[in-house]
């Protein structure tokens, strides 16, 4: 219930249980908050002369003023958490810094490794870090006594985002085991990004001008012509030199630095789901996410600013994003941003993006200011007679690169393509078709008949899918709070690991291992996608079939290209006759994804049956395959289109991940012999899928 806004009403007991609920007018609104100001508690009196003032009930005042501590009591809550959650960052990184200072001290006369002294300069540390422990521990003490209840040092969303890293640096790989250290930070080597907990009341008319002046500009420049865009590579790009001169904004070029870079993208077409029904998806951050997992790989409300009921006329929230290219060489990209829908006209709806300046929030902790954001972005959403939607999508971005892009993927980034408006529509495409494949049960549907699938089955087949491809490109996520390390591998890349523990009840639990390696081939996406999703090629690349054949027990389609769809898998290997292969693959123009995790039979039967799905644990492994970007090389081989090695022939980068469950006791210790048979399994799997393509040289 919003405190400043609903009052229940408390009358009768019967009144009660009706649980009625009145909404104050603004007017009655501000001069509450005027005297909740100047008197928190005010006296018996008081609140009659407001009752006679506003035109409410006495109880009504009452509870007003008793909810409106409760918030403010709440806000002090979060104030103390974030201090806390500062205090004890700061001690994680003074005993990390400690650590590593250890590591790189030498004696001053033999030049070597001290003997004496680093174990007693060790045994401070651990007590130093004991007494700092023990000093958050009574701080925290003394404010759950203030509060009236035990608070928790790091909040549930922040506890997920706090990866686990591996350190192989101790001892080498001989060593017999090696610790899981629960380090937060990232490979940027960049702190995290800190957002604020809401809006204030002072900054809500400046942000709410901000989205309105974005909101004009995405219009005109989704409307503009050809002096604003240009064809290239079949794609329409923002001449960047014409919309400087036409959306002047005063010193906005002059502060472009050398290490920022413009993306800036258009793009329409026709997506199978109703306008409303895409509004409601952007402005809710759990289906954003749940749309587009390819590419953000997390995302959240940070306020509602306006809250638009019917039909979402007018909203206007915060949010946080990251955006990926999942793979583990590739930094994730963050924004803090407005996003404002507003219906411009009947059956025409205008959602715009522009980010938040946070340079001042962020100096605060060490880091200088990014100059990355999102530019006015967004895109128009008009109602076809045909329940479909006709989409017009801008992506612009000002990108500053703190660290140099990955040799393999700076055609595809420097392009634009990673996150342009072809990619983010054409994702959007293949998702709005996927959902169209969920019909309601009891419906006749033609594909429902495939290998005996019931329509609940199937909607609990497809729930369970899209659950595993979503943890799959969480997996992937290279982001500040995700930390990979390098080993040895197949390519200049090499094979990179990160391990955490997991208590997810959708995945097994214990210490999960995670491993991926990115490489380019010079084959095109789609001979890659059709190679590595078919069964019956699955026994040259993958390992764990020791050459046994596969079969496909069932097959659900989601969408209208062939190679959309979910299956069931069955090896034909007399000591595997328990575990079948839930496998999901999925491509579009832009980029392929093939998703599997082995499931055993009696929790493919309980899919099948329609129930619910969402006990079953899954541990994911797959491929991403997308154009490595080249100039004038196309995504896809036609007939009579270049040779395989020709200097034109379309290439593909495609990233090879693994997840194994190391224990499933959390408290375990993480033994090298598991790192070494992951990178094992990866090597093998790449040259295997290197011999199969004819491209075993690269």
């Amino acid at each position: 219930m919003d405190f400043g806004d609903d009052v229940m009403d408390g009358g009768s007991d019967a009144q009660r249980r009706k649980k009625r609920y009145h909404r104050h007018t603004p007017r009655q609104i501000q001069q509450l908050e005027a005297m909740f100001k100047e008197c928190p508690h005010p006296d018996e009196n008081q609140r009659m002369q407001l009752s006679r003032e506003l035109g409410l009930e006495p109880r009504q005042i009452k509870f007003w003023f008793q909810n409106r501590r409760t918030q403010m009591k709440a806000q002090h809550e979060r104030q103390d958490n974030c201090f806390l959650r500062a205090e004890n960052d700061k001690i994680r990184c003074e005993n990390i810094a400690m650590r590593e200072a250890l590591r790189s001290v030498i004696c001053p006369t033999c030049g070597g490794p001290p003997v004496a002294d680093d174990y007693f300069d060790e045994q401070k540390l651990r007590m130093e870090n004991a007494r700092l422990k023990e000093e958050l521990d009574r701080v925290s003490s003394l404010t759950s006594k203030y509060l009236g209840r035990p608070i928790t040092q790091l909040p549930p969303a922040q506890a997920a985002l706090s990866m686990s890293s591996l350190d192989l640096s101790v001892g080498g790989l001989g060593s017999p085991s090696l610790d899981l250290d629960l380090l937060s930070g990232g490979s940027s080597g960049y702190p995290p990004f800190h957002l604020p907990m809401s809006v204030s009341e002072m900054e809500r008319p400046m942000m709410a001008e901000m989205a309105t002046r974005a909101m004009d500009e995405l219009i005109r420049m989704a409307q503009a012509g050809e002096h604003l865009w240009v064809k290239a590579g079949g794609r329409e790009v923002l001449n960047v030199d014409t919309y400087d001169s036409v959306f002047a904004k005063p010193g906005a070029a002059s502060f472009r630095g050398p290490d920022v870079h413009v993306e800036g993208s258009r793009d329409s077409g026709l997506v199978f789901m109703s306008a409303v029904g895409l509004v409601d998806m952007f402005m809710d951050s759990s289906k954003w996410t749940e749309f587009f997992p390819a590419i953000v790989s997390k995302a959240r409300t940070v306020d509602v600013l306006v809250n638009g009921m019917a039909g979402r006329s007018e909203s206007l929230v915060l949010m946080y994003e990251e955006l990926h290219v999942m793979s583990p060489v590739v930094p994730t990209r963050e924004f803090c941003f407005l996003r404002y829908c507003r219906q411009i006209e009947r059956g025409l709806w205008a959602i715009a993006d522009i980010s938040v300046d946070l340079q001042q929030h962020d100096a605060r902790f060490g880091a200088p200011p990014s100059r990355s954001c999102r530019l006015p972005s967004g895109c128009l959403i008009a109602d076809m007679a045909d329940g479909s939607s006709k989409v017009t999508w801008v992506e612009h971005m000002e990108i500053e690169d703190r660290v140099p892009i990955h040799l393999l993927y700076r055609d595809l980034i420097l392009s634009g393509a990673a996150f342009g408006a072809h990619r983010w529509l054409a994702a959007l495409q293949r998702a709005c078709e996927r959902c169209a494949c969920l019909v309601p049960a009891g419906m006749p549907h033609r594909d429902i008949a495939v290998a005996g699938v019931t329509p609940e089955g199937k909607r609990s087949m497809m729930k369970l899918s899209q659950r595993m491809v979503s943890s799959f490109c969480a997996s992937l996520s290279a982001s500040q709070l995700h930390r990979w390390t390098t080993l040895s591998g197949p390519s200049d890349v090499g094979v990179r690991v990160t391990v955490h523990r997991s208590t997810d009840p959708g995945q097994p639990s214990g210490v999960v291992l995670s491993a991926a390696t990115s490489i380019w081939l010079p084959v095109p996406c789609d001979r890659v996608f059709a190679f590595v999703r078919d069964e019956h090629t699955r026994s040259q690349w993958d390992v764990l079939s020791h050459g046994n054949p596969v079969q496909e027990v069932s097959r659900i389609p989601n969408g209208s290209h062939p190679g959309n769809c979910i299956s069931l898998l069955r090896g034909l290997n007399a000591s595997q006759n328990s575990m079948l292969i839930l496998q999901e693959s999925c491509t579009d123009g832009t980029g392929s994804l093939v998703v599997y995790a082995p499931i055993d039979i009696p929790a493919a039967n309980v899919v099948m049956s329609g129930e619910d799905p969402s006990a079953i644990p899954l541990l994911p492994s797959g491929f991403t395959i997308l154009p490595d970007g080249r100039p004038g090389a196309p995504s896809s081989s036609s007939a009579g289109g270049p040779l395989v090695g020709s200097p034109a022939a379309a290439g593909s980068l495609v990233t090879v991940a693994f997840q194994i469950l190391v224990s499933s006791l959390p408290s375990s210790r993480l033994n090298a012999e598991s790192v070494a048979t992951v990178n094992s399994l990866i090597s093998t799997t790449v040259e295997q899928i290197k011999a199969a393509l004819n491209c075993a040289s690269h």
